[in-house]
């Protein structure tokens, strides 16, 4: 094994392992801390949350750098100077560099259309951001000429710009005021509340195919080259968190 071959294992390893962190954080935050803390008396969940809290944010912040710094340095490597987004003998064309800019960007598009009165409405901002997660695919494919590992990284990528932008642009700091509300004794605002309960279960929606994307970007399958495999890996992805979000909603304590 070459020197480069060993450090692209182990970036991966570690970008893995800081990745299942920043999940598995999010996950536990929605699937068990706030079915329990809205079953708790107001004392309990105050106690709680500020003594849990803020461990929480802190694991959650930095696993969140960690996952975020490594998969650059891979996507980087792998992806752009190793030439895996166009696989062969294809080059790179103006629609290609066009291509990668719009799933960098498109965080700004979700950001508008999560605060804006389409993200009140859970089904239809689903319905509405498969479309353009379709779109988005399929020009990747035409306009980018984007190889089958190509686009399908970069779903994962825009997943992943989308979770960690949701982490640092409005969970942790609207965290952070509400644990100032708390430890001042009064009521925190509503809305803070609602933006990272919604943002939260945003980023759950978005780690499952996430995962996908990550290893499946690194093998090869029957249905290879049809994007549509993908699009039915997303919907699978999302379904599975629906239901287990509604048996979160369930389970008790003893």
């Amino acid at each position: 094994m070459e020197v480069g071959d060993f450090f692209a294992v182990l970036f991966r390893w570690a970008h893995i392992v800081a990745g299942l962190l920043f999940l598995g954080l999010g996950w536990w935050f929605n699937l068990m801390f706030i079915p329990f803390s809205l079953s708790a008396d107001a004392e309990t969940r105050k106690n709680t949350m500020l003594g849990l809290v803020p461990r929480v944010l802190f694991w959650f912040r930095w696993s969140a750098i960690y996952t975020m710094v490594l998969g650059l340095i891979l996507l980087i490597f792998v992806f752009y100077v190793g030439g895996q987004t166009i696989e062969g003998q294809d080059a790179w064309t103006a629609g290609s560099y066009i291509m990668v800019a719009v799933v960098f960007l498109l965080y700004r598009v979700y950001v508008l259309l999560a605060n804006g009165p389409l993200g009140k409405n859970n089904l239809a901002f689903a319905a509405v951001s498969f479309v353009i997660l379709a779109a988005l695919v399929y020009c990747m494919i035409e306009v980018g000429n984007f190889s089958y590992r190509g686009y399908v990284i970069h779903a994962g990528v825009l997943f992943g710009i989308i979770m960690i932008g949701n982490a640092f642009e409005t969970i942790v700091p609207a965290q952070k005021k509400i644990l100032d509300a708390l430890k001042a004794g009064t009521v925190p605002d509503a809305q803070l509340i609602a933006k990272v309960s919604q943002r939260g279960i945003h980023n759950m929606y978005l780690s499952v195919p996430l995962l996908w994307t990550m290893i499946e970007a690194h093998t090869a399958v029957p249905a290879a080259n049809n994007w549509l495999y993908l699009m039915a890996a997303i919907l699978i992805g999302w379904l599975a968190v629906y239901f287990a979000v509604k048996k979160a909603q369930k389970v008790k304590g003893w």
